[in-house]
């Protein structure tokens, strides 16, 4: 199934959470709404599901508009941050629930619906968990049933809230991998909200970075990564360096000192300097555009990560840098630092 969201507008009181959204999402696509909190996923994913209303604005599945049929009418799974199951239930009877309350003329009978159940509990590969209440099961277990749940209707469209948000960090990634998987098995049309990065860029088809009620840029994990259209997305999608520079008739200066590097047309005055602290080369003094003192360094599996403490100017400038193991890097050296790879933003940007 299709999604088609335009010019979508929501406020609540004088706050806008959403203000002029325009999405579409492809049959059987994978995307992740990311952004941090109050940028209006959150608030985009209820508008589709039938939770909530839009101020403004157009929802249509498949062509059809959708503004006039509730969350019971438009075919959708909803599964939600923390579950959401029915504590006095089983297992069993959770997936079921929703087979249960379907209108009569749709309802299977109770074979069908132990079927269906059935099939859901193997496909999330629970079903040895029929019989157990949920203060039973562990938190990736739970999430699973949750989803195995929203599945049970057969929607057209499945929509996850920070599905992983209020599980470990071991368990958050081993049900990336699966949920990317199942996906790949029952190719319905998804859509997830979170706030970590690293999940939506590992899980998604399709990234939407969302700030303040707007979309920033939209695209594949790689482009958004590699290609970032703001510096907003620079800063919120992998970690950044943040340099303040001038840029006057093609010239980029830190701190008075130019530094030889090339910048798009366009960019005039005040502006920043963002690099990926893996792409900030480090080498012998003189060999780099910047000279700083390295202050501390923490080794974890094959990178070291070093905190450097700029020279020129004040010298109050700190910025951490990403150097693999084979380069040894101690408290109290001055190295010379090149960017690699980096974009220039203007400073309202």
């Amino acid at each position: 199934m299709t999604i088609e969201l335009k010019n979508i507008v929501k406020k609540f009181g004088a706050f806008t959470a959403l203000d002029g959204v325009d999405l579409k999402v492809a049959n059987g696509e994978l995307l992740a709404l990311l952004g941090p909190s109050g940028s209006g996923k959150t608030t985009l994913l209820r508008i589709i599901a039938g939770l909530d209303w839009p101020d403004a604005g157009e929802v249509s599945f498949d062509g059809e508009s959708t503004l006039g049929h509730g969350a019971s009418e438009r075919r959708v799974g909803f599964v939600f941050q923390h579950y959401a199951l029915f504590r006095h239930m089983t297992v069993f009877e959770n997936v079921a629930f929703g087979l249960r309350v379907q209108p009569r003329a749709v309802r299977k009978d109770e074979a069908g619906i132990r079927m269906r159940v059935k099939e859901l509990l193997d496909l999330v590969q629970l079903d040895w968990l029929a019989d157990r209440y949920p203060n039973q099961l562990s938190g990736g277990q739970r999430q699973r049933i949750a989803l195995a749940r929203a599945l049970a209707i057969e929607p057209g469209i499945l929509l996850l809230d920070e599905p992983f948000g209020a599980l470990d960090a071991k368990v958050r990634k081993e049900l990336r991998q699966w949920l990317r998987s199942l996906h790949s098995e029952i190719s319905v049309t998804s859509i997830f909200v979170t706030h970590d990065q690293e999940e939506a860029l590992e899980v998604a088809n399709r990234v939407v970075v969302m700030d303040k009620g707007q979309i920033e840029q939209i695209g594949t994990p790689a482009e958004v990564y590699d290609n970032p259209a703001t510096a907003f997305v620079h800063g919120f999608i992998g970690e950044s360096i943040v340099l303040p520079v001038e840029v006057n008739q093609g010239c980029v200066r830190l701190g008075g000192k130019s530094l030889g590097i090339a910048v798009a047309d366009g960019i005039s005055g005040a502006s920043k300097l963002f690099v990926r602290r893996h792409d900030m080369q480090v080498g012998p003094i003189g060999a780099g555009l910047l000279e700083g003192t390295i202050r501390h360094v923490r080794t974890f599996g094959p990178t070291q990560r070093a905190e450097v403490a700029l020279c020129g100017g004040e010298g109050k400038t700190l910025i951490e840098i990403d150097a693999p193991r084979d380069r040894t890097l101690q408290a109290g050296d001055i190295v010379g630092l090149r960017p690699q790879r980096y974009r220039i933003f203007a400073a309202q940007d």
